[in-house]
């Protein structure tokens, strides 16, 4: 059973906290972290997607960031993305490898599975630019089915067309355009 923080707007916790599946059924702001693995190859930006398993309460199937998970009751955004990496990808990472680049609202009204999903998430999000071999990585087939690198912009224009196989949420994909055009 995963505890959660209910969160204010602003990612604050409220000092209540809330089961994971509650939180989904009616709706409680919670956070979660998430990070995009990118690479620059020919010239253009890619990020690693991760496909979603199959068996998975919210859009089994669909590509998405490449690593994400709630923010357990009393944890932190960036211990989350450690251990979520690690967990789903099979990535040692530490604090270090990680840039911060903000946060963004996650909200969504779906129903997957015959059971409605209400999703109010604060969402911390993070770049790891380190240099990363798919071939190489151990999945979490209960979390990960497959992985597969796209050109950033391929992505987003995905997200914004709404694209049923992609499920990565146009306000991360946001700030880490954000982000690169910076660099």
């Amino acid at each position: 059973m995963e505890i959660l923080d209910i969160v204010d707007k602003e990612g604050r916790p409220t000092g209540q906290t809330i089961e994971r599946n509650e939180a989904h059924r009616i709706g409680a702001w919670h956070r979660c972290a998430s990070v995009w693995i990118i690479r620059q190859k020919a010239g253009k930006w890619q990020v690693l997607l991760q496909k979603r398993s199959a068996n998975k309460d919210s859009y089994p199937g669909c590509f998405d960031t490449s690593s994400a998970g709630h923010i357990a009751a009393g944890d932190e955004p960036l211990a989350t993305i450690i251990r979520e990496l690690e967990e789903e990808l099979g990535i040692k990472s530490q604090a270090a490898d990680f840039t911060f680049i903000g946060t963004f609202h996650n909200c969504y009204d779906e129903v997957f599975h015959q059971t409605e999903f209400k999703n109010r998430e604060v969402s911390f999000v993070h770049v790891y630019s380190k240099p990363v071999d798919e071939n190489k990585l151990v999945l979490q087939k209960e979390e990960v089915s497959a992985v597969a690198w796209f050109d950033l912009d391929e992505v987003w224009e995905k997200a914004q067309a709404k694209d049923p196989d992609f499920c990565t949420p146009v306000g991360g994909l946001k700030l880490l355009r954000e982000y690169l055009q910076k660099l």
